[in-house]
């Protein structure tokens, strides 16, 4: 068989493996140094028994992967799904090592897993599930605010957060910092506000960053800025639905969006909100009135868009549809939506590719503002707020006086109002997201990689994580 012929790999760890390979070939770095990158420190596989409602007991199996200590402590989600396994883990949890360096949080990569159907068990199961699941990563030293911070993933969410942050602290000798061995809490348990929607606007803040430069949307054939553009998403979970929400707010239009049950498609533009409140009620997106309903959720891949945004599960774009996508940008809102033979495809046909090592980090940047809070002790917002507040009243009283008008009550209280912890934790993700693609397109333009962003983001990750290991003395 041609090597052109060859089956394209799977595997989301194969994927994963390949990009790095490709971007390490542009260095110069020994290759222990590289192999120490690229392979996974550590792998904890877990099973135990619970007993479901009705008595019966069943065996669960579980991961917690630890891809990288060059920086503690290791930071990536739990996902509750019936197709994890222990590549999977393993390769979602290199893309957190590869995240966090892009853009500069200061965390090593992990991920956890559990091998079950979240929609078979009550709320009692689950529970069960989870506090025996967090008491297992207590006993092996996997979690801890210095050690390993996990967070809500596909199938968990501030429930499963809560549950583990209650059987942490029941059982750790570190009562003070305790609320920081996880992240994506309810914000009553030391959650930050603004973390629940975090990925989705961090998707975005890329978008519109690179809508931006109008040199490279010219190069794709669009004229500059996001608003107009016409946008697909797929998925429709938390990333999607808020990736949907952040990019009509920014004045795109949502030409099509996809969900598990199907597509829907209109020309003119979907109303949002109209659509998952009809999903509510019905249970599916499909027959919503002024849309086109489409069968298959991949055929939404196809529609002719000016962006699309797959948020849903690995492997959607591959070499049997990529000649057919039509956008002329994908934002990877989900992890390894696109496999490595369809990111070249895209490339060929210029098609500007926003990798999900880069686009996907808004969690991960909002979920260290919540780690640093619980370390701190101190809500973001509250030192400064009404000094700020103070400052902007006396600023507006100066201008009225130079401008010979007073100022309403009402306009003085909207235009000097201190930030609150929302507003702070999004201008640091919005400066956050923006600094790191100004990096990734400058390194990207000096290496000459044209507008492959994949191979310069894990050039970036590549050279941070090596710098690491430089400055530790382990690799001279």
């Amino acid at each position: 068989m041609s090597p052109a012929a060859a089956p394209e790999p799977t595997s989301l760890l194969e994927q994963v493996d390949q990009a790095f390979e490709k971007a390490a070939a542009l260095t110069s770095y020994p290759r222990g140094l590289l192999g120490q990158i690229r392979r996974c420190n550590g792998v904890y596989r877990i099973t135990f028994p619970f007993k479901r409602d009705d008595g019966s007991i069943e065996i669960v199996q579980a991961w917690r992967a630890e891809h990288s200590h060059h920086k503690l402590p290791t930071k990536g989600g739990i996902r509750y799904a019936e197709i994890v396994d222990e590549d999977e883990i393993s390769a979602l949890a290199a893309l957190m090592t590869y995240k966090c360096a892009i853009v500069d949080v200061p965390f090593g990569g992990a991920k956890g897993g559990v091998r079950i159907p979240v929609q078979s068990y009550s709320a009692a199961e689950l529970e069960r599930i989870t506090r025996r699941y967090a008491y297992e990563l207590y006993k092996k030293n996997f979690i801890g605010p210095g050690i390993g911070v996990p967070a809500p993933d596909y199938g968990t969410g501030e429930r499963e957060m809560a549950w583990i942050v209650d059987t942490y602290q029941s059982i750790t000798a570190d009562k003070l910092s305790s609320l920081a061995c996880v992240t994506g809490k309810p914000v009553p348990l030391g959650g930050i506000r603004g973390r629940r929607e975090a990925t989705g606007l961090g998707v975005m803040f890329g978008l519109r960053e690179a809508c931006s430069v109008a040199e490279d949307m010219k190069a794709i054939g669009l004229s500059a800025g996001l608003e107009g553009k016409r946008v697909v998403v797929q998925g429709l979970g938390n990333v999607g639905s808020h990736a949907a929400r952040f990019v009509r707010d920014a004045g795109a239009i949502l030409v099509g969006l996809a969900e598990r049950e199907g597509a829907i498609h209109a020309e003119g533009g979907l109303d949002l909100d109209r659509v998952l409140a009809h999903r509510s009620e019905t249970g599916s997106i499909l027959g919503v009135p002024g849309a086109t309903d489409l069968p298959r959720t991949d055929l939404a891949l196809e529609l002719d868009c000016d962006i699309l945004v797959p948020a849903a599960l690995e492997n959607q774009i591959t070499v049997e549809n990529a000649a057919k996508i039509r956008a002329r940008i994908v934002a990877e809102a989900a992890n390894g939506p696109t496999t490595a033979a369809a990111h070249e495809i895209l490339l060929g046909r210029n098609v500007l590719v926003l990798p999900d090592v880069y686009l996907g980090a808004g969690g991960v940047t909002v979920s260290y503002f919540e780690w640093v809070k619980n370390l701190s002790h101190v809500r973001f917002g509250r030192l400064e707020k009404r000094y700020e507040q103070q400052s902007h009243q006396r600023l507006l009283h100066g201008i009225g006086a130079f401008l010979g008008r007073d100022f309403t009550p009402g306009e003085v209280e909207a235009m000097a109002r201190g930030p609150d912890e929302e507003d702070i934790v999004r201008s640091g993700l919005e400066e956050t997201m923006i600094r790191a693609y100004s990096e990734l397109r400058t390194l990207g333009l000096r290496a000459g990689l044209g507008l492959d962003l994949r191979k310069a983001s894990m050039l970036s990750a590549i050279h941070k994580i090596a710098r690491c290991y430089e400055d530790l003395g382990i690799f001279p």
